[in-house]
């Protein structure tokens, strides 16, 4: 019987085939595959039309054009929650300092710290950032990642931010990523505003938060209004700013993420859960209570094994007992130019593996179907199920655990976005 549905392209005879079906993946249902071995994907249109063994999906779908997978592993693109991608310059100096183990406020006495990345950035056009972020963004795509969040956070003021997500909005096309936005003016206190964080923060909620809201439609392009993140942290923004500014954000219909309880554990979590936000990212210092409350929540737990290893630090995220508890865990580069230049989810990978005890099964689902969910997008993004957006990426291994068992080389062989190969 000849084929009775077109598609554009058929991928077919692969080794196997990780459909990640069946939506985000709680405690310890996290690193259900969906293996299909000698599997097939059809794609039309962009999406997804049909997933299952080659030979029922050949005989539905006839396609414009066949590739043989033969030999490879088949899977989602990764999907990243969490990164700083655009910013200007580097802090390759103040990686040496820590190596010479200067303290923070050595490095910050020196010029360096995030104040120099803020003072470069505040001098860039959009344009300027884009340029810069461009090529970290390909390599991230070359690396298997076809969706990323992007933080604002390295302006602090508001013709900055706005520049940044001007820069972010404009990085678009078949070599990045898809991009998602996130607003985080409360990444730090600016140096102008230093011992006067409670101004700051009313500027934020005041001005800064309102004015995107007005920006946004303009120049949107009709994408959904981006996150809202704080850095609730010692030496950041303390529980009640955090809340406050959040909650500023939760009124004017922004989603919210937050940073939580990277070095001292302020309540953060918590916060996250009592008003909605989509994630709460690090936790490498959350309480048992406060994961109780995450695991009985749809708050996605965003882990970032590269932050770190990054800094040398042994600090570890509760991911055993989340996972005990039920919660949802994602995996995330926390790409950014201080402490965790990182542009492959394939080494964040391997790193979950080996510090955080995770397999290579449950990174793998952390890192497409879970980082989805962090992002408010498991309905479109990572998984291969009929309907969704047709990107997948494919290896050049036989056992999709070498994902996390290899290290240090790019195993992607292929790049799909939206139905067409990028990479």
């Amino acid at each position: 019987m000849a084929p009775t549905e077109k598609a554009d392209l058929l991928i077919h005879g692969a080794s196997q085939l990780l459909t990640l079906a069946g939506g985000p993946q709680r405690g310890s249902e996290l690193g259900r595959l969906g293996i299909v071995e000698g599997g097939a994907v059809a794609i039309g249109a962009g999406r997804i039309v049909a997933v299952g063994p080659s030979e029922e999906v050949r005989r539905a779908h006839a396609a414009s054009s066949e590739l043989d997978a033969a030999g490879k592993v088949v899977l989602p693109g990764f999907v990243d929650g969490h990164t700083h991608a655009v910013w200007i310059g580097d802090r390759s100096a103040e990686f040496e300092m820590r190596l010479q183990v200067k303290s923070y406020l050595d490095i910050l006495a020196a010029g360096g710290g995030i104040v120099s990345t803020v003072r470069q950035t505040r001098a860039a056009s959009a344009q300027q950032l884009a340029a810069e972020a461009r090529p970290r963004l390909k390599r991230m795509l070359q690396h298997g990642t076809t969706t990323a969040e992007v933080k604002t956070g390295y302006g602090l003021e508001l013709g900055s931010e706005l520049r940044m997500l001007e820069a972010i909005l404009s990085l678009r096309g078949p070599d990045v990523p898809e991009l998602v936005p996130t607003f985080l003016a409360a990444h730090a206190v600016p140096e102008e505003y230093r011992g006067r964080t409670d101004e700051y923060v009313e500027l934020v909620c005041r001005q800064m938060l309102p004015a995107v809201r007005h920006w946004w439609p303009e120049h949107g392009a009709g994408a959904p209004l981006p996150f809202v993140d704080v850095f609730c942290e010692q030496g950041a923004f303390d529980l009640a700013q955090s809340r406050r500014i959040l909650s500023a954000a939760a009124s004017l219909g922004f989603p919210r993420k937050i940073h939580a309880d990277e070095f001292t554990a302020l309540g953060g979590t918590g916060l996250a859960v009592e008003l909605g936000a989509v994630s709460a990212d690090h936790l490498l210092h959350t309480p048992p209570e406060e994961i109780d409350l995450l695991a009985k929540s749809e708050t996605v737990a965003v882990v970032l094994p590269a932050t770190p290893f990054g800094l040398g630090r042994e600090d570890r995220a509760p991911v055993g007992a989340l996972l005990e508890a039920g919660a949802l865990l994602a995996l995330a580069s926390d790409l950014n130019p201080g402490t965790a230049w990182c542009e492959s989810l394939q080494f964040s990978l391997a790193l979950a593996c080996r510090s955080l005890g995770l397999t290579p099964a449950q990174a793998i689902a952390a890192a497409t179907i879970n980082g989805a969910a962090a992002l408010g997008m498991s309905d479109r993004k990572g998984s291969l199920e009929p309907g969704k957006d047709a990107d997948l990426i494919l290896l050049d291994i036989p056992d999709y655990r070498h994902l996390g068992y290899r290290f240090g080389t790019n195993l992607v062989s292929g790049v799909i976005r939206g139905g067409r190969f990028v990479s």
